[in-house]
């Protein structure tokens, strides 16, 4: 059994870790600081993108073919790849429109736990939920994963929001990886969530047993992400950000209310924190609304421009559909912006009554809040203190590492308990075998 007091070796392992971009980076990022602050020893096993990590992290880089990053993917397969079925088997699915990263990853990384597990007292997942972590889990190395949100409810808005019957079977195919997800979440014994609401939907959309789950909500790296006067907030600039572009997140309703804004606040801007897709949804929205001038999107930034960023503007827009935990709220909360939040999935949580939250989806309502920010100083005032305060209390990755802890030790006390039991019950029958 562990000690309630020595430093813990552990291995966090993320199947696609972009820092810049979504949460699961940032994630791994911000948590394997935290545990190490905490004194623990923390590999994190990646592949790309890669994250960036504190430098008493280790990274160890766990490459596939990354098909999202080659400009011609078909011809990405070498003669060597052939020699591995997790490579032939992510070229293929790319090639027929399917995403194969989490299992392959899987399987890379429990070939190199198989190997190199006795190096670490617990394995903790960020989402793979992959089939290796059966295989981990089953060599004794206890494995506990992070579910930030069921990816089936991603798959249910990218249907309800495709034209035709060829878009659905596209997307159907894409999130072919959740039939495994769901079979493997059913079989772990120890799975994370970061809000009441990922909770219920993990309950109900993947049928994971209530006891199976542990609720430990994510942190805001308050030192980072701070309030400071030496940046000017710009009078006209609404703040969003945006990792995909794709109907969760709501931007297109964001630009349904801008375009209505715009009306009264003569020059308001939108700067969207993530990358235009050329010939996308949004693209089209922007041409259609007519605000390809008001509004600039910029990707692959600094934290420290994401801060400036979130400090420059007078009100933070989080507009997604549904949100798992709802970082960027949180993380603007803690640089003092004004907040006007949808209540999608878990951002009430987060936001709470330090911000405006109105109905998912409704970019009248979303407009109206958002007017309402922009013509009262008193207003942004009263929300910029009482999100920073919020998060100050709520949320910080401190608290969140010491949970994890508190929750790996319990995890490790368990597994000696059994393994211990385990003994027992070989040496009774080697007992009874010289007894016979």
């Amino acid at each position: 059994m562990a000690s309630k007091t020595r430093p813990l070796k552990i291995c966090l392992l993320g199947y696609r870790s972009n820092p810049h971009s979504g949460g699961q980076g940032i994630y791994l990022r911000y948590l394997s600081k935290a545990l190490v602050d905490a004194g623990h020893s923390v590999d994190v096993i990646s592949g790309q993108p890669y994250p960036e990590l504190d430098e008493r992290v280790k990274l160890i880089k766990m490459p596939g073919l990354n098909l999202y990053e080659v400009e011609r993917p078909a011809r990405a397969l070498k003669p060597k790849h052939l020699l591995s079925w997790a490579d032939f088997f992510e070229w293929w699915s790319k090639l027929t429109g399917g995403f194969a990263e989490p299992y392959t990853f899987g399987r890379r990384v429990s070939k190199y736990l198989r190997k190199h597990g006795r190096d670490y007292d617990i394995v903790h997942d960020n989402q793979s939920l992959c089939y290796g972590l059966l295989d981990i889990d089953k060599s004794g190395l206890p494995v506990v994963a992070t579910i930030h949100h069921p990816i089936t409810r991603d798959r249910q808005l990218a249907l309800n929001a495709a034209p035709d019957w060829k878009i659905r079977l596209l997307v159907r195919r894409w999130h072919n990886f959740l039939n495994m997800q769901i079979k493997v979440s059913r079989r772990l014994r120890h799975i994370v969530t970061v809000s009441r609401q990922s909770e219920r939907d993990i309950i109900e959309q993947f049928g994971v047993a209530p006891e199976q789950i542990q609720l430990i909500y994510n942190g805001i790296d308050t030192e980072i992400f701070s309030a400071s006067d030496k940046v000017e907030r710009q009078p006209l600039r609404i703040m969003t950000t945006s990792s995909a572009d794709q109907p969760l997140k709501g931007l297109g309703v964001l630009l349904e209310s801008l375009a209505e804004l715009r009306k009264e606040f003569s020059g308001l801007e939108l700067l969207v924190v993530g990358r235009l897709r050329e010939g996308g949804d949004t693209e089209k929205l922007l041409h259609r609304l007519q605000l390809q001038d008001a509004v600039k999107f910029v990707s692959g930034i600094s934290n420290e421009e994401l801060v400036d960023h979130y400090r420059s503007a007078t009100v933070v827009a989080c507009p997604s559909l549904y949100e798992g935990f709802g970082l960027p709220a949180g993380e603007a909360m803690a640089c003092g912006a004004p907040v006007v939040s949808s209540d999608g999935g878990a951002l009430p949580e987060v936001v709470g009554d330090a911000g405006i939250v109105v109905p998912a989806g409704d970019s009248q309502a979303l407009g109206e809040a958002l007017g309402k920010v922009l013509s009262d100083k008193s207003l942004q005032a009263e929300l910029s203190a009482r999100g920073r305060a919020r998060i100050e209390d709520k949320f910080s990755w401190r608290l969140a590492a010491a949970s994890l802890v508190a929750y790996y030790r319990e995890i490790l006390g368990e597994s000696a308990v059994q393994r211990r039991g385990e003994d027992e019950l070989v040496n009774a029958d080697v007992s009874g075998a010289e007894a016979a």
